[in-house]
């Protein structure tokens, strides 16, 4: 995100062009109206009604606020300014996926991980591993286009539904996010709210490990439920397929230590993933035997592996660089409305009536989450959750008495994970499309009165248990620090 951006509280905005209340819920009832109908009712993708929200932002812009046209495109403007790491990263997580498929790396991944886990396991591992290397590298993003990716392929193999698969994946890769001192989000809460990095993470520590080991937990449960037996010589047939198709040997793990070992050593995501294209294109030129040429058609127009056995097809086809299109377009409309919403000053207006609400310190803390995750709503960023909370609320917890550690620990217990759940926010896009499965899907059946939920978003634990132990915390006061005791 643009380093020197500071979202507008309510007395950076002139009284003549303030939004009331009501005109603050203008453009928020027209996100909500347009994506219900749009997605939920019509069943269109996101864009359209990503569209109409904007163009209807945009006018009660004119109408209302006395906006120029200049006013908002300075806005949406500041909102793909600060998505554009993300958007970055989106385009190369693409390519590198694409170059690892056929550098052998992701296949091999998964022929050794079918040899030694066992569908029982298969879930809590997965989320435990995934931990352990988003701690580790400093990102969620980075650990689900690479080992998750692996992971989904291993996970169909064993017979486990590709969902609970992904809900497991990101479960680790959020909660070793958040307690990485590498990781972006954890040092932008911390900075935002003038909070020493390593007092942040400390705030953090008994939260985060308290929602993951429970999500651990539910993993364990529902892989004793979904590792049923496997078809007989299914693996063996994958395993079969993988080795006939691509060299497996360790070496195919080049592009894998070079990334991963780039990233421990601290250098940025988007350099360190660009490495690792050129590391998996190298790759598959020397150890699969591919033209040069061959390796870098792969990085713009993906992968389709024939390897005789159609789940093996299926989970390798990738769409490289070119294939990202469909999820960036998506990114940039929804970065565009969350810029737009708060260059017009409805993000601060909504998050000054919450200080309204505010009667005690318990309340501050517990009305930070529901700001961060509404925020990520209608910006659908989570860069944009950690800071607007982190900035307008700073003065709230000055007058409770509280240390800024709490705001920190608030913002981001809510903010950085619960943005995989919401369908058009960044963060789900893409992770569905890195995994191939929906963030959400849904059906009523009026006839028999009953509701159907899919997607991985219902197994995704660690998003639904990080909040609620952050509002259990705040109803007990438990982990609150006086400002006056530090």
């Amino acid at each position: 995100m643009s380093s020197d951006f500071q979202p507008k509280t309510l007395s950076d905005i002139p009284p003549e062009r303030r939004p009331s209340l009501g005109e603050a819920l203008l453009p928020i009832l027209g996100v909500v109206v347009f994506l219900g109908v749009g997605s939920g009712y019509l069943g269109l993708a996101p864009h359209a009604p990503l569209l109409w929200s904007i163009v209807f932002g945009g006018l009660v812009g004119l109408v209302r606020l006395d906006l120029t046209y200049s006013d908002l495109y300075d806005a949406v403007s500041n909102g793909l300014i600060m998505g554009l790491q993300a958007l970055l990263i989106l385009f190369t997580i693409y390519a590198l996926i694409a170059t690892w498929v056929s550098a052998g790396t992701i296949p091999g991944l998964m022929y050794y991980g079918l040899g030694v886990l066992t569908p029982k396991i298969f879930l809590p591992v997965t989320a435990l591993l995934a931990a352990i290397v988003a701690f580790s590298i400093g990102s969620s993003w980075t650990t689900a286009g690479t080992l998750g990716v692996a992971f989904i392929g291993i996970g169909s193999g064993l017979g486990i539904p590709a969902p609970m698969t992904a809900g497991a994946i990101l479960s680790g890769a959020y909660a070793g996010d958040k307690q990485s001192p590498l990781s972006d989000t954890t040092n932008l809460a911390a900075a935002v709210t003038n909070t020493d990095l390593y007092d942040h993470i400390d705030a953090m520590k008994v939260g985060t490990a308290i929602a993951l080991g429970l999500s651990i937990v539910v993993y364990a449960v529902l892989g004793l439920r979904a590792g049923g037996a496997i078809p007989a010589g299914q693996v063996e047939s994958i395993r079969g397929a993988l080795a006939g198709t691509y060299t497996t040997n360790p070496i195919v793990f080049l592009p894998l230590v070079v990334t991963f070992g780039l990233a421990l050593y601290g250098i940025p995501a988007l350099p360190t993933l660009v490495t690792g294209v050129f590391a998996g294109a190298l790759t598959t030129v020397l150890l699969q035997g591919a033209q040069f040429t061959t390796a870098w058609n792969v990085f713009l127009n993906g992968t389709a592996p024939e390897t005789g056995v159609k789940l093996v097809n299926d989970l390798l086809a990738t769409g490289g660089l070119s294939g990202s299109a469909w999820t960036i377009t998506v990114v940039v409309l929804a970065l565009s409305l969350g810029g737009l919403l708060e260059g017009m000053g409805v993000l601060a207006v909504l998050a000054n009536e919450l200080l309204d609400l505010v009667w005690s310190e318990n309340s501050l803390v517990a009305g930070t989450g529901v700001a961060a995750f509404v925020t990520n709503v209608f910006s659908a960023q989570q860069y944009m959750s950690i800071v607007l909370p982190g900035v307008s609320l700073r003065n709230a917890y000055d007058e409770y008495d509280l240390d800024s550690r709490n705001l920190s620990r608030a913002v981001e217990a809510v903010g950085t994970p619960s943005g995989a759940l919401i369908p058009w926010h960044a963060g789900a896009v893409y992770m569905s499309g890195v995994f191939g499965v929906p963030t959400l899907t849904g059906s009523i059946d009026l006839a028999n009165l009953s509701v159907s939920i899919g997607g991985y978003a219902p197994y995704y634990a660690f998003a639904f248990f990080s909040p609620l132990l952050l509002f259990v915390m705040a109803a007990t006061g438990y982990g609150f620090v006086a400002k006056s005791d530090t």
